[in-house]
């Protein structure tokens, strides 16, 4: 492993955010939510402008975002649950160090979200339907796109944020 990048993916609520802080902290790291840079690209709340401007607009952004931030040097990102729908991005992430996909049951998923009181406010729904249905329908799409990026992946069920960071940097051994 270089010195560079490693970037968690996988779907909301596996834990991407929390898992990198520990991971940033434990190597020494800085860390980043690709989430947090989008809305302060946009100005409001990644569901507002979802609803404003639509999924192709926010896409737009956030393949924008993951692009600046991709090659910064000893950096943890934690990417948005659909940050690697793009090929580019993809493609960047693959150039730019580690990925790491954490993984979870969509009845695991679901109950996270629901304790997660900022989900309402900051996820929008990505189908019609919401719930467990759009987390089944969407982890069926993405899987095989999360498992094609990855060069770590990591279960998530059951298992404590500091029990996953102690996996990532065991497993990935960064140099100094």
């Amino acid at each position: 492993m270089s010195a560079n990048t490693i970037a968690l993916i996988g779907y909301r609520g596996t834990g991407k955010t929390t898992v990198a802080q520990l991971v940033a902290s434990r190597l020494g790291y800085d860390w980043i939510d690709t989430d947090v840079e989008v809305e302060s690209a946009i100005g409001m709340s990644i569901s507002e402008y979802f609803a404003r401007s639509g999924e192709e607009a926010f896409r737009e952004v956030e393949a924008q975002v993951v692009a600046k931030l991709c090659d910064r040097p000893r950096t943890v990102l934690a990417l948005g649950g659909g940050a690697v729908l793009r090929e580019s991005s993809r493609q960047l992430l693959a150039d730019c160090g580690d990925v790491v996909w954490l993984w979870a049951s969509a009845a695991t998923i679901e109950s996270r979200l629901a304790q997660d009181p900022t989900t309402g406010e900051r996820r929008p729904n990505l189908t019609n339907h919401g719930g467990r249905t759009e987390i089944e329908a969407l982890l069926q799409e993405r899987e095989p796109i999360y498992r094609s990026c990855a060069t770590l992946e990591v279960d998530t069920e059951d298992r404590a944020p500091a029990e996953i960071a102690d996996e990532i940097v065991a497993t990935l051994k960064p140099a100094d």
